[in-house]
């Protein structure tokens, strides 16, 4: 499965979209007088954003590096083990549908039982997050191995390639594309479980990420500053995605078609 995207759409139309949607938010909450204790403007959400960068900046590295060990993890366990489910058909009946039960189990749910489990709770949460990411990685790529054009395997073995040169030449060029669509799924899940992993250590004040912080402001019902964190969130899972989207036009762009631009 691959999402085709270009650069102009991080800019252009979605910047005055969302331009517009906060003008009217902001318009909105004067008109109608609405505190800021239920909903506050963009402004006063950015004037808290500033006010409280000092704690929230840290909160969002920390949540940043969860994420970032989550998708490594993810890429090296589930590209791996998609490797192992390309080379038979026994091995991937037998092994797929242990990856659907970590891909069907909530995170929710986990994420306690990791808590409890793992004494260090920075662990618990990269499990936790790489957890959600790893279904993507490992569906993916291994479709992309076995996408691979049937004709140019009979050939290669015709000709006495060894299953490394089939690997290598066939397989994973073809494979590339499915994983990049993977890898971006994955971006934004290990994002997601990381933040979920958080709200349920943060319950117990045992987490600093910004998902803790939300829970924090919540307590003290400093709702400007929930949003935010909450703004914050969004914000790196925007450039993430953009990161994520830019290594896989500068890997493909030169010869797959998912990635060639065209007129119009």
């Amino acid at each position: 499965m691959t999402l085709r995207i270009g650069w102009s759409t991080m800019g252009g139309p979605p910047l005055v979209v969302v331009g517009l949607f906060l003008a009217a938010w902001e318009a909105l909450v004067r008109w109608r007088q609405i505190p800021e204790y239920i909903l506050p403007g963009p402004l006063r959400i950015a004037a808290a954003l500033g006010e409280s960068w000092p704690t929230l900046f840290p909160s969002l590295l920390f949540t940043l590096a969860v994420t970032g060990q989550a998708l490594l993890a993810a890429v090296v366990l589930g590209g791996g083990l998609a490797v192992l489910l390309a080379q038979s058909r026994w091995i991937e009946r037998s092994f797929f549908p242990l990856a659907v039960v970590l891909q069907v189990t909530p995170i929710v749910a986990i994420a306690p039982l990791l808590l409890i489990w793992v004494r260090d709770v920075r662990l618990a949460l990269v499990l936790c997050a790489g957890i959600a990411a790893f279904f993507p990685m490992v569906a993916n790529t291994t479709l992309g191995l076995n996408s691979a054009d049937h004709h140019l395997l009979d050939l290669l073995r015709l000709y006495g390639a060894s299953r490394w040169q089939v690997f290598r030449r066939v397989r994973l060029p073809a494979a590339l594309p499915y994983f990049l669509g993977g890898l971006r799924i994955s971006g934004g899940l290990a994002l997601i479980g990381a933040v979920v992993a958080e709200l349920v250590a943060g319950s117990g004040g045992t987490a600093s990420g910004l998902a803790w912080r939300i829970l924090e402001s919540g307590y003290n019902l400093e709702i400007p500053r929930m949003f935010a964190a909450l703004a914050l969130l969004s914000a790196a899972g925007v450039l993430l995605w953009a990161a994520l989207s830019g290594l896989t036009w500068l890997l493909l762009h030169r010869w797959h078609e998912s990635a060639v631009r065209r007129e119009g």
